[in-house]
């Protein structure tokens, strides 16, 4: 494997586009990630996440702009970026009708690796996945969990600097994602930038920084935490209620519009509750309960609460909607 010794970033990337016919997947984002970095790309399905990560790794090739991943070109350097780096696509990338151990064999000869270093990665990857006692099965009547830690396995069995995990725990049961959070912890611990993309907002908190984008633009950067700091000005107050999508309707539709009530500007439901943005400063304790019971809506609790990186998402998904109605 040859490396590049021109990689002060482990990605860097400015103006991309992607564009198949009139439509723009990837609409001129720019971002650098260095090494060693857990990067989270954070969005809704559609949003361009993948179209990114396959433009990185060399397989699309971008309409327009620049971008290096690892110091290699990603438009003259395709295959060197091949070379080095891991990529698992949110399919595993698994051949079903091969056993475990058939599956790590195919891997290692497409990596080339001397015998004597196949051997101790073979073993390695096994020991990772905990699939030692499961070498000889076959992959189809693995559990997701169990594939999903030999897909890893098999994107990393060459030792990359740069791994690329393109939705990795889609389907994943909680516990599973859990566990395969911490590899990704350990392998960034010992230097590997990891470039993950997620529509899980929970999932974007184990990030050290993340790019939100939304219909192919980078809408925000920074750390978890920034991200709540600049971009959540408002307070979010948390409403449990009994009729959830009845207060959520009249609450979208018509609270906004009474002066008794403080101005609420979003409202969206989280699981079995629902969020609501409003300035700073203002106190929905009291008011709310109040002012729903006399429309007959009891409310079993409200309180206010930080925001998630989902409040943030919605927040500034919204804003960006109500500007480009505006323009119109």
């Amino acid at each position: 494997m040859v490396k590049s010794n021109h990689n002060n970033w482990a990605v860097e990337i400015e103006d991309l586009v992607k564009k198949f016919g009139p439509f723009t997947a990837v609409d001129h984002i720019s971002l650098k990630v260095p090494p060693g970095e857990i990067f989270g790309f954070l969005g809704p399905n559609g949003a361009g996440k993948s179209t990114t990560i396959r433009m990185l790794c060399g397989i699309l090739t971008p309409t327009s702009g620049k971008g290096k991943v690892g110091g290699f070109d990603i438009y003259k350097e395709t295959e060197m970026i091949k070379q080095n780096i891991g990529y698992m696509s949110q399919k595993f990338s698994l051949y079903e009708d091969l056993t475990v151990e058939e599956n790590i064999d195919f891997y290692a000869g497409i990596y080339r690796l001397p015998q004597a270093l196949k051997k101790e990665r073979k073993e390695w990857v096994l020991q990772m996945a905990g699939l030692k006692e499961r070498q000889h099965h076959l992959t189809q009547t693995l559990a997701v969990g169990w594939k999903q830690r030999l897909a890893l396995g098999c994107a990393i069995f060459h030792q990359p600097s740069i791994l690329f995990l393109d939705e990795p725990t889609s389907g994943v049961d909680p516990l599973s994602r859990r566990q395969f959070w911490d590899l990704i912890y350990e392998m960034a611990a010992k230097g590997v930038t990891v470039f993950v993309t997620t529509h899980y907002m929970d999932e974007a908190e184990y990030c050290d920084r993340l790019a939100l984008i939304n219909q192919g633009r980078i809408i925000a950067l920074g750390t978890p935490a920034e991200l709540k700091r600049l971009h959540m000005p408002a307070a979010v107050w948390e409403l449990e209620t009994d009729q959830l999508v009845a207060t959520w309707r009249y609450l979208k539709e018509e609270a906004a519009q009474i002066t008794e009530l403080p101005l609420i500007h979003e409202v969206a439901i989280f699981g079995h509750t629902l969020h609501l943005i409003v300035e700073k400063g203002q106190d929905l304790s009291a008011i709310l309960p109040a002012f729903l019971g006399a429309k007959g809506i009891s409310v079993k609790r409200i309180e206010r609460i930080e925001p998630s990186l989902e409040d943030v998402f919605v927040s500034l998904v919204e804003d960006k909607n109500k500007n480009d109605s505006g323009k119109k």
